[in-house]
């Protein structure tokens, strides 16, 4: 071969290696591209609500095999490996339910299931209800296992690790949240474990000269002031009242009481005779406080019946307008009763 052969032989191959190294070049500078545009395009999320749960176990693969088996991504499996590990989460993804919210990028799913952020639901517990009403609202709560199903009271207590205590009043009115997988009794563990430090810390709190003996006792006052008046500015005068008809050793005649202890007969409406039908809760007929709480107190209701408003206060009449009226003497009540309850005011 002459030299002016080789020299156009190397040139040549020269062409074909640039060549190859521009292509090389293009198609890294491609993939880059597409794998970046990949990590920050949104998944394909198309409901409000979307969720997606991954059991515990599921390996890396199947994690990707299910996002794109639910339709969320059509990315290769190559490019959900290479960002897991460019953010060093490959091996500390979490397993549990995680929420699917538009705009969601493959980053965010992943960082959410790196730090474990499952999805949360929410199910309240109100000021007023009864252990009866907590247990409805638990039942209808969306993915949450029903685990009291079949358990009467004292087994439910015992399974919350309070055994041998009545449930009405043990469970504090707050939002609770939990996630798919947890069982209502952990919820009312939660609730009775929030109920026990907030009475505990209020008891150590009271004031000294309220005549109850135990924190029981401010819960079982504090569930009949929660029931007698859903108003703030009435919860201590309320208290108040009930605080000095115990002082004074006089029924404490709270309808809500007579109601409780009725159970299911009360249909609506109370009348004289439920007055005089003697049951355990029935506060004209029997002195003292009722043997248990007859609802869940909240916070504020048991803040009131530890610091009761002072004053002279002994009857309390509703005015039929959410308020009411508050009187010292038997009279004046009787006053009172004519005018806003019969209507014949003078």
């Amino acid at each position: 071969m002459t030299r002016s052969g080789a020299n156009l032989g190397r040139t040549s191959w020269r062409l074909v290696l640039l060549v190859l190294v521009l292509a090389c070049a293009a198609i890294a500078v491609w993939f880059w591209r597409d794998f970046a545009r990949f990590g920050n395009t949104p998944l394909r999320v198309t409901e409000t609500g979307q969720s997606i749960e991954f059991e515990r176990g599921t390996s890396f693969k199947d994690i990707v095999h299910q996002l794109r088996a639910q339709g969320l991504s059509t990315a290769a499996p190559l490019y959900w490996r290479l960002l897991a590990e460019e953010m060093h989460v490959a091996g500390r993804l979490h397993a549990g339910e995680y929420a699917l919210v538009a705009g969601m990028t493959p980053q965010q799913l992943l960082i959410n299931m790196a730090q474990g952020k499952v999805m949360q639901r929410d199910v309240t517990i109100v000021d007023g209800w009864t252990f009866r009403d907590v247990l409805q609202a638990l039942a209808k709560a969306d993915e949450l296992k029903h685990d009291t199903v079949g358990l009467d009271d004292a087994a439910i207590m015992q399974k919350i690790g309070a055994s041998g205590e009545k449930p009405e009043g043990r469970f504090l009115p707050e939002t609770y949240a939990y996630v798919k997988g947890d069982s209502d009794l952990d919820v009312l563990r939660r609730a009775h474990d929030a109920m026990v430090k907030t009475l505990n810390t209020l008891w150590a709190q009271r004031d000294p000269n309220v005549p109850l003996a135990r924190p029981y006792d401010a819960l079982i006052l504090a569930s009949i002031v929660e029931k007698e008046t859903g108003r703030a500015d009435e919860r201590q005068r309320v208290a108040g009242v009930f605080v000095r008809r115990l002082q004074k050793s006089m029924l404490l005649q709270t309808d809500p009481s007579v109601i409780y202890g009725m159970g299911a007969s009360y249909t609506g409406t109370i009348h004289k005779v439920d007055l005089t039908t003697d049951t355990p809760y029935n506060t004209y007929t029997r002195p003292g406080l009722p043997p248990t709480p007859i609802a869940m107190p909240g916070k504020l209701s048991i803040e009131a019946a530890l610091h009761p408003a002072s004053g002279e206060d002994l009857y309390f009449v509703a005015k039929g307008d959410g308020t009411h009226i508050f009187a010292s003497t038997l009279d004046e009540q009787n006053r009172n009763v004519a005018c806003y309850q019969l209507k014949h005011c003078q």
